[in-house]
């Protein structure tokens, strides 16, 4: 039987039109099948030629892709088993010409047990490649998303942390390693709160949690604690991840505001100090004007036969308690604005010029002094240096011991009176500004005062020790920058 000369309804010409190819596929009774019908577009649109196809000089599977042929039988056996509609999609070969098809037919079980398939098959190749276009260029924005997301949150300067729903950590960034010492590996899958939250603050944790989780976007202000013990003041935003309306994650982002909240509290000290400064200012300012004007009125009262020479000697000490104060006054404001200045130290130099400055005092020709310099060459900021050594020499009467020894570390400073002492009450709060340690103080207050300041500045720290009757002992310790400034200079 010619199979290509099987007679077709007339209807089926004008299918024969259409950029598809109608086809009949027939397995029969002995087993054998093959395409009883064809479309004359199949040349056309599969790049197969029709005749060969049906006289079954080449059979389907022959053309197929090899990675389909599998699919393609399996479609096929389990159509013909249950005569259920065939649908199959894949690739088709013909010498080196790859196209995708698609066909679909609908089997039907004939008197003489033949089961035939009546279908259309249409090329998809241009379909796929643009299914494929378009999958590759989403998953090239899906890379690029990823690839933003990911350089985002591994490079934000600030500390990120994500959660999944059940509150453990999924992931840290390079900015949250940084603030908190610990590594991913720590923390990967682990409770985060049992890391970084202190004690005393544990409810909060787990309420932030419980916040986060119930959709609400939030923002605290509080504490948190490093790996290595040290307490940070941060601002902590948390931002819940939704989808379908379920949380399925929290990010956590960190602001460390430790500096800031340091330089408030010092803001607030200064604010003190200063409110202190203007009312002691005012105070120790008038009080010598007064005392001059006092001097003053009284010379000039009808009948005062008093020698006014001997007023003199009085009006002198009050300008010069003024001149101090004022002299102090300037040297705190100095030591607030001015840069730290480094530079070779002669600590000789500056004990000489300060003993040699403060003739005025009363009491100075009482004065004892013993001054030991020795060690390496001290580099610090002198004007600061002269400053510590004037407010001390200052109030320290009558005998004076100061020792001095430096390496190329730091400098070590031991001075040492034998006035008046100071008991363990006043002694915390002798560094205050305007503090007076007892009634006798005559200074402005300012005095120890500057001395902390300026031993701060320097980076260095002082140490005070104190016995009624016996005397008072300063030990301080600057860093010395000589190393720095030999670097600075490029002689290193």
């Amino acid at each position: 039987m010619d199979k290509s000369k099987v007679a077709h309804p007339p209807g089926m010409h004008i299918l024969d039109k259409l950029p598809a190819v109608i086809f009949e596929y027939t397995v029969f009774p002995d087993g054998n099948r093959n395409f009883t019908y064809l479309s004359p577009r199949c040349q056309e649109v599969l790049g197969l030629n029709r005749e060969d196809l049906l006289r079954g000089a080449f059979p389907m599977k022959h053309f197929i892709y090899p990675r389909d042929g599998e699919a393609f039988l399996q479609s096929l056996g389990n159509s013909l088993a249950t005569l259920n509609d065939w649908k199959w999609e894949g690739c088709i070969q013909h010498h080196d010409e790859i196209k995708w098809i698609e066909g679909v037919g609908v089997p039907t079980r004939m008197d003489d047990g033949r089961v035939a398939w009546s279908g259309i098959i249409t090329d998809s190749t241009q379909r796929k490649e643009l299914e494929r276009h378009q999958r590759k260029e989403a998953e090239e924005n899906i890379r690029k998303a990823e690839t933003l997301f990911s350089q985002l949150f591994q490079n934000s300067p600030m500390a990120i942390v994500m959660l999944n729903d059940r509150g453990t950590v999924v992931k840290v960034n390079k900015g949250f390693e940084e603030m908190f010492g610990y590594s991913p590996e720590e923390l990967s899958g682990r409770e985060l709160n049992q890391f970084i939250v202190p004690e005393g603050l544990e409810s909060e944790g787990n309420d932030l949690n419980t916040l986060i989780t119930s959709y609400r976007v939030m923002r605290i202000e509080t504490n948190r604690i490093r790996k290595d013990g040290k307490h940070l003041s941060v601002i902590i935003y948390g931002v819940p991840v939704h989808l379908n309306e379920t949380t399925i994650g929290i990010f956590g982002v960190y602001v460390d505001i430790t500096e800031r909240k340091k330089v408030e509290e010092e803001l607030k000290i200064r604010n003190t100090e200063l409110d202190n400064f203007v009312y002691k200012v005012s105070h120790d300012l008038r009080a010598p004007l007064s005392s001059i004007l006092g001097l003053v009125n009284l010379a000039n009262l009808p009948g005062n036969d008093d020698n006014l020479k001997d007023y003199l000697p009085l009006v002198g000490q009050k300008v010069l308690q003024l001149d101090h104060f004022i002299s102090d006054v300037l040297s705190h404001s100095k030591n607030l604005k001015l840069d730290v200045r480094t530079d070779f130290v002669d600590l000789r130099k500056i004990i000489r010029q300060t003993f040699t400055e403060l003739n005025y005092l009363k009491g100075n020709d009482e004065i004892r002094k013993e001054v030991c310099v020795e060690g390496e060459d001290f580099y610090s900021d002198p004007w600061r240096i002269a400053e510590i050594f004037r407010n001390l020499i200052s109030n320290a009467i009558p005998l004076i011991e100061i020792e001095t020894y430096s390496t190329k570390e730091a400098t070590e400073i031991s001075f040492k009176d034998n006035g008046i002492g100071i008991d363990e009450e006043n002694l915390e709060h002798i560094f205050e500004m305007f503090y007076r340690a007892s009634e006798q103080s005559e200074g402005s207050g300012l005095g120890l005062y500057i001395v902390k300041n300026a031993v701060d500045k320097l980076g260095g720290v002082v140490m005070v020790n104190s016995q009624l009757g016996q005397g008072t002992s300063f030990k301080i310790v600057i860093p010395n920058q000589g190393q720095k400034k030999l670097i600075s200079a490029g002689e290193v």
